[in-house]
């Protein structure tokens, strides 16, 4: 209060922006890396921003814990409950040792598993998703000046039981945390250096993609890139956050090689990319009744499908095995009434109205036929066209299709 009794005007903060970065399994896979992420984190926080890392668990450490679950367990199928129990110490891990490293640099640090900084699932274990999230102990620390590090890939179900999130689904909580946080953006800091038309390592052509929209990036991840996970994308697109995916191995710079993601990206009608699932199977069945039965079927094993056609005496069904570490026990229980067929790969192309251009299904189809590739099942969506074929020709049916719809 003032000498003549008015109230002074309070002098406030500006609020310091929130930055999080999330970094996968091969950025943190040895002792070395490890300590390359916590040289990088604390340069932004010394850059002036509050900072949230999402870590994934260290190299192969979740392959591992499952292949000691499956070991001990003999013939049956590892309950899925335990394997959340278990998988989740991967991330704790990686937690853990990555605040050790930014403490041993100077900076003060802190490390949550999902349970403790809030995020809440539903009860669905080891494919779980997120309901809410609330952010307040995280809050609580960048506001003590604390670089906050989570345990991604986790949380907890309103039941207060742990669960897991599903392959790549670090990347779901460093968006969900994003968003509840309003954070200036999402860094998603894996080994490539953002999204390319096709995966570098099978063809050569494949070019980056500086820009581009969510709903590509999407249709990309539901159609088995790697880059980032699709619901992800979907928190992204809600809350309006933009993701900007970087290599981890890159030298930090005011200009860095990057994919920025954005809701608003202008939309390009030639910006095409390939895309490769293995991590697929088909099911199909004959017989009166074949659509409703197999997809009773279907429903039952809870398996995501990828694409469906079906009549009353015959249907058929492309499915996701990339959360089903059950999938010895469905696969007997689903072939007793489905022919089944797992060495498989669903190669896409993805395209913004690719699906309204006929010239373009016409070049798919031109294209695989000239490869004497002849698909399973083919599948138009929107924004995509896919093909399953046999996985050993997968590679070949990636290079074909680029050449004849995206490297033009």
């Amino acid at each position: 209060m003032a000498n003549d009794g008015t109230l002074e005007p309070t002098l406030t903060q500006p609020r310091r922006t929130i930055v999080v970065q999330k970094y996968g399994g091969s950025s943190v896979a040895d002792v070395e890396r490890l300590g390359t992420v916590a040289d990088r984190i604390v340069a932004a926080k010394r850059a002036g921003h509050d900072v949230v890392a999402v870590v994934s668990a260290m190299g192969k450490t979740t392959d591992q814990l499952l292949t000691l679950a499956r070991q001990v367990t003999l013939s049956a199928e590892p309950p899925r409950r335990e394997l959340d129990m278990l998988v989740s110490t991967g991330e704790r891990v990686a937690m853990s040792l990555l605040s050790i490293a930014i403490q041993a640099r100077g900076v003060e640090a802190i490390s949550f598993t999902g349970s403790q900084c809030g995020i809440i699932t539903n009860d669905r274990h080891f494919d779980a998703r997120i309901i809410e999230v609330r952010p307040h102990r995280i809050e609580d620390e960048l506001a003590r000046g604390r670089v906050v590090i989570v345990a991604g890939y986790q949380g907890m179900s309103y039941r207060r039981e742990i669960t897991t999130l599903g392959r790549g689904g670090s990347d779901t909580t460093a968006v969900a945390l994003a968003a509840a946080l309003e954070a200036e953006r999402c860094e998603i800091y894996s080994d490539v250096d953002g999204v390319y038309s096709a995966d570098p390592r099978i063809v050569a052509e494949a070019v980056h993609l500086p820009e581009m929209s969510i709903d590509m990036l999407q249709e990309m991840a539901h159609a088995g890139a790697k880059v980032i996970n699709a619901h992800a994308v979907e928190w992204a697109r809600r809350a309006k956050i933009a993701i900007f995916a970087r290599s981890t191995f890159d030298a930090p710079s005011d200009s860095p090689k990057e994919t920025v993601v954005r809701l608003d990206a202008p939309t390009d009608v030639l910006a095409r990319a390939v895309s490769c699932d293995r991590q697929v199977a088909l099911f199909e069945r004959s017989g009166p009744e074949a659509s409703s039965l197999l997809l009773e079927s279907l429903e039952a094993a809870a398996l995501p499908v990828l694409a469906f056609e079906g009549s009353e005496l015959r249907a058929h069904a492309v499915v996701s095995l990339i959360s089903a570490p059950d999938w010895a026990a469905k696969r007997a229980e689903l072939a007793r009434n489905a022919l089944v067929h797992e060495e498989a790969a669903f190669v896409s192309v993805v395209g913004p109205a690719i699906a309204s251009e006929p010239a373009a299904l016409a070049g798919f189809r031109r294209a695989l036929v000239d490869l004497g590739v002849t698909p399973r099942v083919l599948a138009v969506a929107p924004l995509r066209l896919s093909a399953l074929v046999d996985s050993a020709r997968a590679d070949d049916v990636q290079r074909a299709l680029h050449a004849a719809l995206v490297h033009r």
